[in-house]
């Protein structure tokens, strides 16, 4: 049966990206819609061509005047509204920095509230069961980022050092967009391969940051293999700090892999990267509390959450 056009299953979904607020306590941050008279967690729509990291900060500073750091990946919510069907992608984060809430149009009230007084307030049953995946799982992560580097002209019409070859303009476009995307998820450790290409990658985002970039022959094409950047990759996770590894193609695969692995998880089916795209882990205690995929050319895309 063909659907009726102008159902439901016949539109778009409406595409949405939000955060579930939390702050020591635990305590909630639930907002209050006078529009619609309903109590929620921060959301909004996607703008056309807008990455959905970047609609999930904005949306939460629009609506509510905090800064969001994003913590792990929470499960995408997906709900009829009138004629259309709703996906609104959300993130456990925490406010950047404190801050006083001033009522606007679209949120008159935001208040702090311990979880079972959070669920009680809420107007929707999804986001009561987006509460309890939150509640579940391990509340605090730290990031670590497989990153490949952006676009750097074709290879076969570069005649100096391989590892003096640059970022094309396509390339350096699209590090300045990855340094906003990544910064997001906080500050980072950076460590890259020592190849032009690959620093010139994370440069936007170290200066950002003010973080400084170490380079490693372990991640560096033509210095290293599969096995040895794996190896090198794990001491790092082991140190518990966030980070992000700017790498080649040869060898994101292995890393990933490498990771899953070592955190008892199943490898995605494709764990390969894109140029400018990457893979955001978030880790707990020696385990793996959710792994992302995101990519430039797509405005969403996680491609497995554990």
């Amino acid at each position: 049966m063909t659907p009726l056009e102008g159902t439901a299953a016949s539109q778009p979904a409406v595409r949405a990206a939000g955060v579930l607020l939390w702050r020591d306590g635990p305590e909630i941050a639930v907002i209050h819609r006078p529009r619609y008279d309903d109590w929620s967690f921060p959301k909004g729509k996607i703008d056309k061509g807008e990455h959905v990291v970047r609609a999930a900060v904005r949306e939460t500073e629009e609506e509510t005047g905090i800064v969001p750091r994003l913590g792990r990946r929470l499960p995408t919510t997906t709900y009829p509204v009138r004629d259309r069907t709703k996906q609104v992608h959300y993130w456990a984060a925490r406010p950047v920095a404190e801050s006083v809430f001033i009522p606007n149009e679209e949120v008159d009230e935001l208040v702090w509230l311990p979880p079972a007084d959070a669920e009680a307030r809420l107007s929707y049953g999804h986001d009561v069961d987006l509460l309890h995946e939150f509640l579940n799982g391990p509340m605090t992560t730290s990031p670590f980022v497989i990153l490949r580097h952006a676009c750097a002209g074709e290879k076969l019409d570069w005649r100096e050092a391989d590892e003096l070859r640059p970022l094309d303009a396509t390339g350096r476009t699209e590090a300045a967009n990855l340094a906003g995307l990544l910064h997001a998820y906080g500050p980072a450790r950076l460590v890259s391969s020592a190849t032009a290409r690959c620093v010139e990658t994370v440069l936007p985002y170290a200066r950002l940051t003010h973080e400084p970039v170490v380079t490693d022959a372990a991640f560096t094409v033509g210095d290293t293999s599969p096995d040895r950047a794996v190896e090198r990759l794990l001491s790092l996770v082991a140190d518990g700090v966030p980070t992000i590894v700017c790498t080649h193609g040869e060898v994101v695969s292995a890393l990933v892999t490498g990771l899953c692995k070592e955190m008892g998880e199943k490898s995605p089916d494709d764990p390969s990267l894109r140029k400018a795209e990457f893979w955001v882990a978030h880790l707990s205690g020696g385990s793996m509390a959710a792994l992302e995929r995101h990519s430039l050319r797509t405005t969403a895309q996680a491609s497995a959450t554990t």
